[in-house]
């Protein structure tokens, strides 16, 4: 069904409280499907129809199965994510597998254990190509070669989701997201270390942090769940595409940029050189031109805009 139109379906967001999670909710219920938010806890401010208690990591392909019968779900969005711990990025390979990779093996075997499946929607990260070359796009023809084991995982569990996809076993796709960014970002992110450290600069008139010379590309969560609805309603594409903003960003001007766009002057910024680079290395830039024929979809939200948005929530919060 075309995103376009109006919808009385149902969808099941694995990971509905989380950052992008509660992004993909609102989305959905903005066009008419009844939201159904799988997690651990409930949290306030998200929009949804009904919550269903579900830790994701530990439970079983029946359980799962259940839920989404009972519910007669029509499309599941998996925004599951081991980064979105609390902490953070501090976990081993072994951990970030047992949600990266089995929650997807279990929700696949649910899926296909159902008498009519929904279209499935998985949400994997542009980290599963590796670092990217300088001044050249990433696009879905890049053999992905990841370097750290959450990017590991993610590429695994992506792997599963398209291999079922092209044996028929589900209808799915993967979007592969670059970095994110806008209102709720999760504490252990990069945006949600830059406002608790703006928000103490309020009081001392310092924000000190160091900041590598990489160049990033960044999407508003907004945008993120925009694509991920329009990918619900491509029934039959069953292949990765990319989502960003096609453009890599300075990481110094990034963080300067969120400074002026809260409504502060720059010079409390003081940025100290950072060695290392992160997940993707130096350079991240997505070729979102896949996106474009296939979904229909830009990213509409532009930067400033969307870190300033990050910080007038997190402020009414």
């Amino acid at each position: 069904m075309s995103p376009d139109n109006g919808n009385d379906g149902c969808v099941a967001v694995l990971g509905g409280t989380g950052w992008v999670g509660r992004h993909v909710c609102a989305a959905f219920a903005a066009r008419g499907y009844r939201v159904v938010a799988l997690a651990r806890n409930p949290v306030p401010g998200v929009r949804h129809d009904a919550f269903v208690r579900l830790d994701l990591a530990t439970a079983t392909p029946d359980a799962i199965a259940r839920i989404l019968r009972a519910e007669r779900v029509d499309v599941v969005v998996n925004a599951t994510d081991a980064a979105n711990a609390t902490d953070g990025w501090e976990h081993t390979e072994e951990q970030f597998a047992r949600v990266n990779v089995e929650v997807v093996r279990h929700l696949l075997a649910a899926v296909a254990a159902l008498p009519r499946p929904p279209r499935l929607v998985h949400l994997g990260t542009i980290h599963e190509y590796g670092p990217g070359e300088p001044g050249v796009a990433i696009d879905e023809s890049v053999v992905p070669n990841p370097v750290s084991g959450y990017a590991r995982t993610k590429l695994a569990g992506s792997h599963l989701v398209l291999d079922a996809a092209r044996a028929g076993r589900v209808d799915g796709a993967v979007l592969r997201a670059v970095n994110v960014c806008g209102p709720h970002p999760s504490p252990v992110s990069l945006p949600g270390k830059l406002l608790r450290l703006l928000d103490e600069a309020t009081g001392t008139g310092r924000m000190e942090l160091g900041v590598a010379p990489d160049r990033r590309d960044f999407v508003d969560v907004r945008d993120l769940a925009d694509a991920t609805l329009r990918a619900a309603g491509r029934p039959g594409l069953r292949c990765a595409v990319n989502i960003g903003s096609g453009t890599a960003v300075d990481m110094r001007s990034f963080v300067t940029l969120f400074v002026t766009s809260a409504g502060y002057p720059a010079s409390i910024l003081v940025q100290r050189p950072a060695t290392g680079s992160g997940l993707g290395g130096a350079w991240i830039e997505a070729d979102i031109r896949r996106a474009g024929t296939l979904l229909g979809w830009a990213p509409r939200i532009p930067l400033g805009r969307s870190l300033r948005d990050m910080w007038e929530a997190y402020r009414a919060g």
